[in-house]
């Protein structure tokens, strides 16, 4: 009954979406994998995009429930937070997303050895 109940709980996704001025993609990078490092309970990974040849990014951070992302708001991400903020051109769009669907490509069949 436990996988049951596993399939039915959803994990959450905060997203954010912004432009940093030109050429401080790096340093935002750098303090993003710093403030992410201070997450602990119900963190299940992040994603941070880079549209190529821009500053323009995508931060991808996955939960598994609201709470645990309200929870792991500490004072150290807060002040790592802040440290970017002024590197970006404008404040970033965030929201909340349930993760509702996972595909993932089908294994491609083995080849078997020839045998002479």
């Amino acid at each position: 009954m436990s996988d049951f109940h596993d399939f039915l709980r959803h994990e959450y996704a905060y997203v954010a979406m912004g432009e940093f001025k030109p050429g401080k993609f790096e340093q935002a990078k750098n303090l993003y994998e710093q403030a992410v490092s201070t997450y602990t309970h119900g963190f299940k990974g992040t994603y941070l995009l880079q549209e190529p040849g821009t500053d323009k990014g995508i931060a991808v951070i996955f939960w598994e429930n609201l709470e645990d992302m309200q929870a792991n708001q500490s004072s150290a991400c807060e002040a790592i937070l802040k440290q970017m903020s002024p590197l970006f051109t404008c404040t970033p769009n965030t929201s909340f997303y349930e993760f509702v669907c996972e595909v993932h490509p089908k294994a491609e069949p083995k080849s078997e050895a020839l045998s002479l």
